[in-house]
């Protein structure tokens, strides 16, 4: 489709002129390997699997799930339920101990540039309709 430059585009201009180096949008399939190396501070992906594939890869018992946008900091393990090995002492704690840390960190570090909040611009063919 169009949405490159129809909407990350236009994100992506918008965020340089309040002050964030952006780059891309770049192919999955390279991009990761470079994020790896620390090239990145962070990298979004347009799609659930894309990105977390490589870092379920790379950071299994460590990732963290930030959820953006909302008026409170929200934190959680970035993997499932795994109902499986419940009540079997069997769970790795880290990612759970990595989602404190960070939300701690989040929550006692104030933004240097806070970025001002936009209401975002619904246009007629973005609207989701119910019946």
């Amino acid at each position: 489709g169009d949405e490159e430059r129809r909407i990350i585009e236009p994100a992506m201009v918008q965020a340089g002129e309040v002050g964030i180096r952006v780059e891309g949008p770049f192919p999955a399939d390279t991009l990761f390997i470079e994020a790896a190396k620390g090239k990145y501070d962070g990298v979004v992906a347009m799609y659930h699997d894309q990105g977390l594939i490589p870092v379920k890869l790379l950071h299994f018992d460590s990732a963290v799930n930030v959820s953006l946008g909302l008026p409170v900091i929200r934190t959680s393990v970035d993997h499932g339920t795994a109902y499986d090995i419940a009540g079997k002492n069997k769970a790795n704690e880290g990612s759970m101990k990595a989602a404190l840390k960070l939300a701690c960190e989040l929550a006692t570090s104030p933004m240097k540039q806070p970025i001002k909040r936009t209401q975002p611009q619904t246009k007629p063919e973005n609207k989701i309709q119910t019946t």
